[in-house]
């Protein structure tokens, strides 16, 4: 369906010049901005392509401690790619985005442009390195040195419940994460953080039930006898 200039643009080295980079909760994290992905998929794409948002919705609605609202919204995205033969392929992700305002109407419009954003650009990965695929790459956001940790992992939550004592965790567990942090960008964004422990990723921070939505719309599970948000490494 592609032809070959485009295959080659799509596997091109991404210019260092289009990656931009934040620092969240001590994380840093790289990323491509939306209407960059947008003019780069016109260009190669020759404008044949379009995207129907398939699912909109409020995950979360809280307030936090300075009196803001905190809005999270989720959203499923898919885009269709054509050639000149009419001929077309799919692709379909999701994404998760939070509003921080003072007023509701402001959250609502921050988190659902972030969420649908989000969901276009997961697409749009899948295509290919000049759309910044290899930025989810679990080494490519780490701005720490791997400590090439191993960890047994357990096979069940009662496993993990007597593997995970209710303490601190404390910074060689932070360090070699081997994990898409860039997954959990709507995490961090709230001061959250995420660590790896005994084969979990495990949620740290302050204001986690404030949050818990937030956090339920990224898979964690909570478990009631360590008090703790957990999801198993590598779970969607």
């Amino acid at each position: 369906m592609f032809s070959k200039e485009q295959l080659e643009v799509l596997n091109s080295q991404l210019d260092s010049s289009r990656i931009k980079t934040r620092d969240k909760s001590g994380i840093s994290l790289q990323y491509l901005e939306t209407y960059d992905v947008i003019n780069e998929a016109n260009r190669i794409f020759n404008y044949m392509w379009n995207y129907t948002i398939t699912r909109l919705e409020e995950v979360s609605r809280e307030t936090n401690q300075n009196g803001n609202h905190v809005i999270t919204f989720s959203s499923i995205v898919k885009i269709k790619i054509f050639d000149t033969n009419g001929n077309y392929i799919e692709r379909e992700d999701t994404g998760v985005g939070v509003g921080t305002a003072r007023t509701i109407g402001d959250a609502i419009d921050n988190s659902s442009k972030s969420a649908v954003s989000d969901s276009l650009k997961r697409c749009f990965r899948t295509m290919g390195v000049t759309f910044g695929n290899n930025l989810y790459s679990k080494s490519q956001n780490d701005n720490q040195q791997n400590t090439n940790q191993n960890y047994n992992k357990p096979q069940n939550q009662q496993h993990y419940q007597n593997q995970t004592p209710n303490q601190n965790v404390n910074n060689s567990q932070t360090q070699g994460k081997s994990f898409d942090q860039y997954e959990y960008s709507s995490l961090y964004n709230l001061g959250l953080n995420i660590v790896e422990k005994n084969g979990f990723l495990v949620i740290t921070g302050e204001h986690q039930y404030a949050y818990r939505d937030a956090i339920k719309a990224c898979s964690f599970k909570f478990d009631p006898k360590t008090k703790t948000w957990w999801k198993e490494q590598g779970a969607a």
